[in-house]
């Protein structure tokens, strides 16, 4: 029996821009950033984690972070000059991203959304991340990832 990739957004729009990547399908259910990792023989800090926060009302940014480090909530507030900020609900996510929680991908978004990224995420030659579908990974190089990501912030975003 022949599978075939599934077409999801994020594929798409790397398919569309020409970006060089593979995909990772895990045989089961994932239960933790350091499971993915090894089961993509992968180190922890080359998982890179999309996590949507809630600015305003009606306003959103995708935060990328390699690994299992912690976003420092102050410098976020302070970057986005907020004095309050949230993780968004996972109806958010869904409704924002198109994509599930725990599957977001920085790609094939329904509607722009700004992106910023720790420095972190590009020390490593290649990462993984979310691809829309829990389960299965993209893995990028880190410098095709960033012509993809296009124009975006990069900033300290670690305590």
């Amino acid at each position: 029996m022949v599978t075939t990739q599934p077409i999801l957004p994020a594929l798409l729009e790397l398919n569309r821009k020409d970006i060089p990547y593979r995909t990772f399908q895990h045989s089961g259910s994932v239960k933790s950033l350091t499971q993915a990792a090894v089961e993509r023989r992968q180190l922890p800090e080359q998982v890179v984690r999309s996590i949507l926060f809630r600015l305003a009302k009606d306003e959103f940014c995708l935060a990328l972070v390699a690994g299992p480090a912690q976003i420092d909530w102050r410098k976020l507030r302070k970057h986005f000059n907020q004095s309050r900020l949230t993780m968004a609900a996972p109806d958010e996510v869904l409704r924002i991203t198109g994509y599930i929680p725990g599957a977001v991908s920085p790609f094939g978004l329904p509607a722009p959304v700004p992106v910023i990224a720790d420095p972190n995420v590009f020390k490593p030659d290649e990462i993984s991340l979310g691809s829309g579908q829990r389960g299965l990974a993209i893995i990028i190089k880190t410098s095709d990832l960033m012509h993809a990501l296009g124009e975006i912030e990069i900033f300290d975003l670690l305590g």
